[in-house]
Parts: C-alpha cells; sequence; structure tokens
C-alpha cells in the first residue's frame, strides 16, 4: 500500500484555498483520502487538514504549496505514524495506567518511550509493562534543579509530546517554553472553582450537580491552555465525596486518553488559546 500522509495548513483566508492545495496535490499524482476544512468567521482564518496517499517528493511539494498559499501560513506534511511520547507522573495511578493498557493493546497511536516520576511509587506498576522508569525526586532541590534533572531524563527519549498524567508538581515557563504545544495535561473541571488541596470534597460540601475533566496544552498560564477535549458525569446528593473522586479518576482517564488520540492523529490545529479540531 502506498505510505498515508497528512498535510495541515492554517492561514488567512482567500478565495481559491482549496483549489489550488489540492491542485498541487493531483498534479503530483496523490490521491486524496479525506479533506475537512473550516473558517473561523471572526478572523477569516482557514483551516485544512488533508489526508492522501502516494509517493511523495516532501521537499518539492511543500515548495509548491507554499507558492500557492498566503506569505502568513503554517504548513505541516506529516507521515502517518505513532508519536513518541514521555508520560509524567506522581502518584495517582489512574490516568497512567489506562495510558499502559491502551498501549499495551496497541491502542494509543503512540509508543511510550518512559515515565518520569518525582515519586517512584509507581515504579512497580511500570515496570509489568516492560517501560522505563525515571525516579526523578524533587526533594532537596529547587525548582530549576528539579527540571533540570527531568530535562536530562528526557534528552534520552527526544519524545514529540510530554503527557501529565497527574502530575502534581507546577512546570515554570523555562521548562514549557523547551516543549511548546507538546505538553498535554489533564485535571478535573472544577477549577477555577475548587482549587487546592481535596477538590472532591470542596464539591461535595458546595453540593455540586456535576463532575468532569478537562485535557489542554500546557502553557505559560498552566491551567489555561487551549483545551483539547472536555467531558461531565451527572452526580446527585448520594455520591460521598469519596464517590465523587473515584468518579471523576474514571472521567478524567477517558478524557485524556481521546484528547491523546485526538492529537496524535494529527487533528488539532491551535489558534490563539483556542483548539480547531477535525
Amino acid at each position: 500500500m502506498p505510505p498515508a500522509h497528512v498535510l495541515l495548513i492554517d492561514c488567512p483566508d482567500q478565495t481559491g484555498l482549496i483549489h489550488r492545495i489540492t491542485g498541487v496535490l493531483s498534479r503530483h499524482a496523490l490521491n486524496i483520502l479525506k479533506n475537512d476544512e473550516f473558517v473561523d468567521a471572526e478572523t477569516r482564518y482557514f483551516f485544512m487538514r488533508t489526508e492522501f496517499e502516494g509517493d511523495i517528493d516532501a521537499a518539492a511539494l511543500r515548495t509548491e504549496l507554499l507558492a500557492e498559499l498566503p506569505k502568513s501560513v503554517n504548513l505541516h506534511l506529516n507521515p502517518r505514524k505513532r508519536k513518541d511520547i514521555v508520560v509524567l507522573a506522581t502518584k495517582e495511578h489512574h490516568c497512567l495506567g489506562d495510558l499502559l493498557l491502551r498501549y499495551a493493546y496497541d491502542e494509543l497511536d503512540a509508543t511510550i518511550l518512559a515515565v518520569v516520576s518525582n515519586h517512584n511509587t509507581l515504579q512497580p506498576l511500570v515496570a509489568k509493562f516492560g517501560i522505563p522508569f525515571h525516579y526523578v525526586s524533587h526533594e532537596h532541590r529547587d525548582r530549576p534543579e528539579h527540571e533540570a534533572a527531568i530535562h536530562k531524563a528526557l534528552a534520552i527519549y527526544n519524545p514529540e509530546y510530554l503527557v501529565l498524567a497527574k502530575y502534581m508538581r507546577i512546570l515554570t515557563p523555562d521548562f514549557i517554553r523547551q516543549y511548546p504545544d507538546r505538553i498535554i495535561n489533564i485535571h478535573h473541571s472544577f477549577l477555577p472553582a475548587f482549587i487546592g488541596a481535596n477538590p472532591y470534597k470542596q464539591a461535595f460540601e458546595r453540593g455540586v450537580k456535576i463532575i468532569g475533566a478537562t485535557a489542554h496544552f500546557v502553557n505559560a498560564d498552566l491551567d489555561e491552555g487551549p483545551i483539547i477535549d472536555q467531558n461531565v458525569i451527572a452526580v446527585n446528593h448520594r455520591y460521598t465525596a469519596e464517590d465523587m473522586a473515584k468518579a471523576g479518576k474514571d472521567v478524567e482517564k477517558i478524557v485524556l486518553a481521546k484528547a491523546l488520540k485526538t492529537v496524535f492523529q494529527d487533528r488539532v490545529f491551535i489558534h490563539g488559546n483556542k483548539t480547531v479540531i477535525f
């Protein structure tokens, strides 16, 4: 079978963009398998994702596409392949365990190269899957020193994405800048209503009626980065704080897995602090 590729383009909207882009693919004898496009009505910005097959000269194809597009354009020409990722975790096992199982059964569209944690609590779990585990303690280290040690571990693998699977350390702007739009986090959707310790206890005391989770890219604003996926479930007066926490964990791992699959399949555009998802 010919190799499959994904073309991602976003730029200011112009008349005839779809015709010009698909025309280039046609001239290169490439077969379009699927095409999606969207124009943001407020910013008049154009987004297009195209799956196609055929043998390509990537440099020549990119040059011809750029000649047909506005000067201000983002163009990514990606082969369809599994992404290389490293997972950061602390002590909670639910998200990490779910990702390890999905990886073991080839449901993640990614290769987990390693797990890095500031505690060694989850090492026995990770060992069952034969994945390297790096215990990088934060004890007796200031934040820059700890992050330098994490960078040293990550440098072994050069991952395409970092996944924060309930990693409970705040990352500095300097760290985040080294992985722009490449760090994905999951958290409960009580933010910013219930922050700090015991959010589910706070929610229980407030009598909330829904709980949920949000997966997002990490930027300098921490939990305010572009949202990839969210979901909620209903709860009622019969739920204890512990029941809410268990239900919340189920939502978190499902939302994280769905968000990762979307990103790893090259379906996400970041536009300002929002996402366009095909």
